[in-house]
C-alpha cells in the first residue's frame, strides 16, 4: 500500500491495482497536463493537476465502494477505472480536446486501445481485469460506470472542491461525504437516498458557480481559444498528428508551439501573457441563431470577414461561441416519498439557475489590444448582432461593451 498526502483529502491510500498502475507512464503523464488548462493566466495558484485529481477520484470512488458494499474483481475495476479516468486527456486538459476531436472522433474518455496496450494493460490483465471493462466504466457505461462518470460520479464531487481549494473561489464547496454517504442503486440507477433533495442542490449549485466564476470566466476563455487556434495551425503546417497531440502533455504542446514559425507569436502571447481583449461580450438574444449555432468552418468564415472589414489578418481575429446553455446535472436523480424523481422535475432552484445560466452565456469576439475598437464594429456588423445602444469602451483599454452591460464588460 502507498499513502500519499494530498491538499484536499488528507491522506490518500492506494493500493491494489492502483497502487500498480500509479507510476504507469499514462498516469504519470498527468503529472504534466493542468487540471484547469489556461485558468492559471487567471488564478495564478490554479496549477493543479490531472495527476492530483485523478488520486482523489480513486480515493472516494474507494469511499463510495466502501458504502455501497462493492467488493472483489467489480471493485477493483472500478477504482482502476477511476485512477485511469483521465488518461486519454490531451494537453491543457479540455482546451484543446476540440481540436483534436474533430480529426479523430476520439474524446478524453475514449481509451480503449490506451488502457488494452502497454504496462497499463499488462497490469490490469496481470490483476484478472479487463481492459475493455475498465475502459467501459471510464466511458460511465452500464450501471457502475456512473460512479465514475455521471451525473452523481465521484469525478464532479473531487473536481470542484479541489478547483475550489487551488483558485481560492468559496463557490466549488460541497459536502462530499454526505453525497457519498446518500449514494445508492435503485433500479439499476445511481441515485440519492431519501431526503437528501437539498445535497443534490448543493452540487447544482457549486457547478452554476464555479461556471462563470472560474471555468468561464473571459481571461480563460481568450487563452482558452488562442491556444485552440493555435494547436490547429500546428496540425496544419506541420506532421504533428492529431493522435500524437492527444498524448502530449501541456510542455510538449507549447514547445511545439514555439518551435514553429506559424505558431510562435501564438506560444509568445500565452507564455508572457500578452492575451487578445474583448472586442464584443454579446448575450445570447443579441446573437442571431445561425450564428449561434455555427459549425466550425461557418465561425472561421466569419473571422475572415470580420478582419478583411479591418485590413487585419485572419489570425488577428477571434469568435468565440460557447455551446447552448444546458444544465446536465439537472437530471440527477433523488428519491422522494419513495419514489425516483430528476432533480429537475423535483427542485424549484433548478429553473432559476437555467435563467441564470442563459443569461451569463456570451459571443466573444477577440483581437490585439489595439485593435479592438475597429474589430468591435466590424463584427457587430458581419455576425448581425441585435445590439441596443453604442458600443463603448470601458476603464480597461480594449473592451468594448453595450451600454446595458457596462458594469458587466
Amino acid at each position: 500500500m502507498t499513502t500519499i498526502k494530498d491538499s484536499v483529502h488528507d491522506h490518500i491510500e492506494v493500493e491494489g491495482v492502483a497502487a500498480a498502475l500509479l507510476d504507469t507512464e499514462p498516469v504519470q503523464r498527468l503529472r504534466h497536463v493542468k487540471q484547469l488548462g489556461t485558468v492559471q493566466l487567471v488564478y495564478p495558484s490554479a496549477n493543479h493537476t490531472r495527476f492530483e485529481h485523478s488520486l482523489g477520484v480513486y480515493h472516494l470512488a474507494d469511499r463510495a465502494l466502501s458504502h455501497l458494499g462493492i467488493e472483489g474483481r467489480r471493485a477493483e475495476e472500478i477504482r482502476a477505472a477511476a485512477l485511469l479516468h483521465d488518461v486519454g486527456h490531451g494537453p491543457y486538459s479540455h482546451n484543446v480536446e476540440p481540436v483534436t476531436h474533430r480529426h479523430t472522433g476520439k474524446y478524453h474518455d475514449d481509451v480503449y486501445e490506451l488502457l488494452a496496450a502497454g504496462s497499463v494493460g499488462e497490469i490490469l490483465r496481470d490483476h484478472g481485469l479487463d481492459p475493455e471493462r475498465v475502459a467501459d466504466l471510464v466511458a460511465g457505461e452500464g450501471q457502475y460506470g456512473q460512479l465514475v462518470s455521471g451525473e452523481l460520479d465521484v469525478d464532479r464531487m473531487d473536481y470542484l472542491v479541489r478547483d475550489a481549494h487551488h483558485t481560492g473561489v468559496p463557490y466549488g464547496t460541497i459536502d462530499h461525504e454526505r453525497l457519498i454517504r446518500e449514494l445508492t442503486f435503485v433500479d439499476g440507477e445511481l441515485v440519492l437516498a431519501e431526503g437528501n433533495v437539498q445535497t443534490a442542490e448543493s452540487l447544482l449549485l457549486a457547478r452554476a458557480l464555479m461556471n462563470p466564476t472560474v471555468y468561464q470566466h473571459h481571461v480563460a476563455r481568450i487563452s482558452k481559444t488562442m491556444l485552440r487556434r493555435g494547436a490547429e495551425r500546428l496540425l496544419d503546417v506541420t506532421e504533428t498528428a492529431a493522435d500524437s497531440l492527444r498524448r502530449m502533455d501541456d510542455h510538449d504542446l507549447l514547445v511545439a508551439l514555439r518551435t514553429t514559425d506559424a505558431t510562435a507569436e501564438t506560444a509568445r502571447r500565452l507564455r508572457t501573457r500578452d492575451l487578445y481583449k474583448r472586442a464584443v461580450w454579446a448575450e445570447i438574444d443579441a446573437v442571431p441563431d445561425d450564428v449561434v449555432d455555427a459549425g466550425v468552418e461557418t465561425i472561421r468564415d466569419l473571422e475572415a470577414e470580420i478582419a478583411s472589414r479591418v485590413d487585419l489578418p485572419p489570425s488577428h481575429v477571434v469568435v468565440d461561441v460557447p455551446e447552448r446553455p444546458e444544465m446536465t446535472e439537472s437530471t440527477s436523480r433523488v428519491m422522494v416519498s419513495g419514489e425516483m424523481r430528476r432533480l429537475g422535475k423535483q427542485s424549484p432552484l433548478v429553473s432559476a439557475l437555467r435563467t441564470a445560466q442563459r443569461q451569463q452565456w456570451r459571443l466573444g469576439v477577440y483581437a490585439p489590444a489595439s485593435e479592438t475598437d475597429a474589430v468591435g464594429r466590424a463584427a457587430v456588423e458581419t455576425l448581425g448582432l441585435d445590439i441596443d445602444g453604442a458600443l463603448v469602451s470601458d476603464v480597461r483599454p480594449g473592451v468594448t461593451a453595450t451600454l446595458d452591460e457596462f458594469t458587466d464588460a
